[in-house]
């Protein structure tokens, strides 16, 4: 056999017939690389997301939809979240150690997340500079939000309303920046983190002025029956927390009974952890999910999705595998005169099959080597833009 002259003859013919071969190898390309891709991305995002669900035991909310109650305190991703009071994670089982999560407002694009140093600690984040805040006012920002706006200890980031009608906070609340953290690779690397009761403020819940006594006359409507001083709305608010002005910050009424939007819930062992599951069964307000187990439903609908879309991408291979075996047989027909001169020429019938097989071969091995290079780089790139997208 002239394998030498098939290849000669071969590749001769390709080259004239560039556009048709690089389409043949484009569609053949896809027929293998789509179905494989999906299952890439679906399985690099399960593990992404099942990793920081089974480091979170439980999470406890209003009652509603688990999947963004598990979503909210997982990557602070629904700040429409229902809300409920603090006091419910006060009255708990011995052995429960409780996080709380207040996750509704943002500055720019980056979520303000108000919780308390025991957060930092349950996700063993490190610094790379300053220190966990100690008062209000303060923040540590994640390595993302200080790479991308060039941000250092001592700066400061500004609070923003959640739409141009939110009235809650009136004055955007200036939080000055006292660590940032290690880059880890999670949400926390895109979040604002502060104490519950600076989102407090931010929501207007609490605020600070000058000294009733101290302000002039005209800003003074009365004193109610107790003898407490009544400002009139023109006593401007400060809009940053200082050393100076920290002691002037005060809230109108219980702190229990104000909102955070999720808590995590770490039981000492199994036993406590499922008392206190139990004590929720039947109540209508208030749920507590785990959210490995809400992974595992999310993963189970995914995984009949990808099923399907898989079925539908066999089928629509099977029809480009169908148009590319009558594009070859086409081609044959068209190159009937050339094999007929290469037999009168002395070619011998199993050098004309193996000639027409070439193309054939050709668009076959090629498009696999293409489709495994796409793949090995998807391979690489999947998990930082999987990670990418849900931090």
């Amino acid at each position: 056999m002239n394998w030498r002259g098939i290849w000669h003859l071969g590749t001769r013919y390709l080259r004239r017939k560039r556009a048709k071969t690089a389409l043949l190898i484009a569609a053949f390309t896809l027929v293998w690389l789509l179905p494989t891709l999906v299952a890439l991305v679906v399985s690099q995002a399960e593990e992404h997301l099942r990793s920081r669900a089974a480091e979170t035991p439980l999470v406890m909310g209003r009652t509603g939809s688990p999947l963004e109650l598990a979503f909210n305190a997982l990557y602070f991703t629904k700040p429409e979240q229902a809300t409920f009071p603090l006091k419910e994670t006060e009255v708990l089982e011995d052995g429960i150690s409780i996080i709380p999560i207040y996750s509704r407002y943002h500055a720019q694009d980056n979520r303000i997340v108000g919780t308390t140093i025991d957060y930092f600690r349950f996700r063993n984040l490190t610094f790379a500079a300053g220190r966990q805040f100690i008062r209000m006012g303060e923040c540590v920002i994640g390595a993302k939000i200080a790479t991308a706006h060039g941000l250092s200890v001592g700066d400061s980031v500004i609070s923003s309303p959640g739409s141009m009608f939110d009235l809650a906070g009136v004055y955007p609340l200036k939080m000055r920046i006292c660590g940032i953290m290690e880059a880890n690779g999670s949400p926390d690397d895109s979040a604002i983190f502060v104490d519950l009761k600076t989102t407090w403020v931010i929501e207007g819940l609490g605020h600070g002025h000058e000294e009733a006594d101290k302000v002039d006359s005209d800003q003074v409507l009365r004193k109610d029956e107790k003898g407490e001083i009544i400002l009139n709305a023109s006593v401007v608010e400060f809009n940053e927390v200082t050393a100076e002005n920290v002691n002037e910050f005060h809230f109108h009424g219980d702190q229990g009974d104000f909102p955070i939007s999720a808590a995590i819930a770490i039981p000492d062992n199994a036993k406590t952890q499922a008392l206190f599951k139990g004590k929720f069964l039947t109540r209508t307000d208030m749920q507590v999910v785990s959210p490995a187990e809400v992974m595992d439903e999310l993963f189970d609908t995914v995984f009949r999705i990808q099923q399907v879309v898989t079925a539908i991408l066999f089928l629509i291979g099977l029809a480009t595998l169908a148009i590319g075996f009558l594009v070859f047989t086409l081609s044959y027909q068209l190159r009937i005169r050339e094999f007929s001169n290469l037999s009168n020429m002395g070619a011998d019938p199993p050098f004309l099959r193996w000639l027409i097989a070439f193309e054939a071969l050709f668009v076959f091995v090629a498009s696999l080597l293409v489709a495994g290079l796409i793949l090995m780089i998807f391979n690489l790139f999947t998990p930082a833009l999987i990670k990418a997208f849900l931090s």
